[in-house]
């Protein structure tokens, strides 16, 4: 996950706060965890990237550099990691429908539009998008600060199911559609879709179902035939959906969606009876 400095505010300008979709974590860490899960439960990047930035020199406790990956650290420690000092804040889970020219990501140098500023404000605490959908892609993201969650649910061995909705310049051909299903080969190597439909009402558009999540991969498929993709949108990621959320707004996930995201990558699920806020 990207990162970026962004106040920490516990407050929330009038915005609703969704406290019940957010989860303390105290009870959740033993009084003394390994440092590497302190800093992904903090939301700052994931476990593999919290070594690597060990290994690099980058992290302190309490003011001492920290070379060794299994060294423990208490909640009352100071850490901080790459210049920044990370703290354990509740978990929390948006779901944003991305409208098209959004970047994903938490800052842009061009100083457009990202999905961050479609939700400023409306925690208080630090989130990040779960990989990327390029700027003309409209659909699902996930933000989250559970660093763990991220990192699983972008890694391929989970194969976490993407659906795209797609609409094509031309429409593909009966061939060239079980050209598709049965896998082509792209400059990076075969791409082979886990479902395509197309759609009863219109010949030029298709659903896509895939567990990859390679750049640009349904558009290159798409060009692979010698057409473009004209609109493209992912409708579904894991078990969520875009029903009942428009174009550009967002919502908290439900309890359940979360624990359901959570089994899916072997994660244990979180208790929210008793560490709701």
């Amino acid at each position: 996950m990207n990162r970026r400095k962004r106040p920490n505010k516990k407050k929330n300008a009038g915005r609703k706060t969704g406290k019940e979709h957010k989860v303390k974590q105290e009870a959740h860490l033993k009084d003394e965890i390994r440092i590497n899960k302190f800093i992904a439960h903090a939301g700052f990047c994931s476990r593999r990237d919290a070594d690597d930035y060990i290994e690099q020199g980058k992290v302190y406790v309490n003011d001492k550099r920290v070379t060794e990956h299994g060294v423990k650290v208490k909640k009352t420690d100071t850490i901080t990691v790459d210049g920044q000092q990370v703290s354990l804040e509740p978990f929390v889970y948006i779901l944003l429908n991305k409208a098209k020219d959004t970047i994903s990501t938490t800052d842009d140098e061009k100083d457009r539009k990202t999905v961050l500023d479609v939700i400023e404000d409306a925690t208080g605490y630090r989130v990040y998008p779960v990989g990327r959908l390029d700027r003309d892609t409209m659909g699902l993201l996930l933000l989250t600060n559970d660093g763990d969650l991220a990192h699983r649910l972008m890694h391929p061995s989970y194969r976490v199911k993407k659906v795209y909705e797609v609409a094509t310049k031309v429409p593909l051909t009966d061939s060239q559609l079980r050209e598709l299903i049965h896998g082509i080969e792209l400059e990076d190597g075969p791409a082979k879709p886990h479902l395509v439909q197309r759609s009863v009402l219109d010949p030029s558009v298709l659903e896509i179902t895939l567990f990859e999540g390679r750049n640009h991969l349904v558009r290159r498929m798409i060009q692979y035939f010698g057409t473009e993709v004209v609109k493209l949108k992912r409708v579904r990621y894991g078990g969520l959906d875009d029903k009942e959320l428009r174009v550009g707004r967002w919502r908290y996930l439900k309890q359940k969606e979360i624990n359901d995201l959570r089994r899916m990558v072997k994660l244990q699920p979180l208790d929210f009876k008793k560490e709701a806020l």
